[in-house]
């Protein structure tokens, strides 16, 4: 089973980043599932979404403390929580950043760190800064786990006409642009 947290503020989409990447995973065959996780706040507080994904009926109803993978929709979060907290060892953090990826400190554990400009693919393909479906892109080119075609198809389910058609092209942006650094 793999076990993705994604982390960023209210109204950026992470309930749907996950909700899609469900999707994407019942695209291939796989069980996937989704839920977020609300302080009492939510429009501009941080907010974190929970995915889980494995080739067999999912039982789990908690919260993800040791994820494989985690997802930074917001640039400024790092700054304010702990955002790799629990990460496994010889996990990945994608991070929406433009930061390259070596810049990141890795810590002691192996991991794979990956970074790109989401903000930036967003504002040019779908004219606001809308980086939920961009880094999706990135979490397939850092991970692997789930292909581009699945989260292409996911995103036509969610979406429709113009709204699809950007978003896609964001997201296979964004896969093509991510960069990563391991550091074992």
């Amino acid at each position: 089973m793999k076990e993705i947290r994604f982390h960023g503020r209210g109204g950026q989409g992470v309930v749907t980043a996950a909700e899609v990447l469900a999707a994407a995973a019942l695209y291939e065959g796989k069980y996937g599932q989704s839920f977020p996780f609300f302080g009492p706040e939510r429009r501009g507080a941080p907010v974190v979404s929970y995915l889980r994904v494995d080739d067999k009926p999912i039982r789990h109803r908690q919260g993800v403390y040791a994820p494989d993978a985690v997802v930074v929709l917001d640039p400024q979060l790092p700054n304010i929580i702990d955002v790799m907290a629990g990460l496994k060892s010889k996990g990945v953090a994608v991070f929406n950043s433009r930061t390259s990826p070596p810049t990141f400190k890795l810590g002691g554990n192996p991991m794979t760190i990956a970074s790109v400009d989401a903000t930036g693919i967003a504002l040019e393909i779908i004219g606001r800064p809308i980086t939920n479906m961009v880094m999706l892109g990135a979490f397939s080119a850092a991970t692997g786990w789930l292909t581009m075609d699945a989260i292409s198809k996911a995103i036509r389910e969610r979406f429709s006409g113009e709204a699809a058609e950007k978003n896609e092209k964001a997201t296979r942006i964004a896969y093509e642009q991510t960069k990563s650094h391991s550091n074992g």
